[in-house]
């Protein structure tokens, strides 16, 4: 968790219920105004995606039986 991430939580929990609703729903807003198909990565799920191909081997499809 960033030192942001954190800051943002600790000031939710000072709001009242009904306020964190709303400060919910406009950061869902942002989110969406940012990244409308949620096909972007964040830097952490970047990092993990580049681990993840330079531990996995890929195969060629023509390697593959396919019978």
């Amino acid at each position: 968790m960033t030192a942001v991430t954190k800051q943002v939580i600790d000031l939710m929990e000072l709001l009242p219920e009904s306020d964190q609703a709303f400060a919910l729903e406009f950061i869902k807003k942002l989110v969406l105004a940012w990244d409308p198909d949620f096909t972007k990565l964040t830097p952490a799920e970047a990092s993990e995606m580049k681990e993840a191909e330079a531990e996995t081997e890929t195969i060629s499809h023509d390697a593959i039986n396919w019978e």
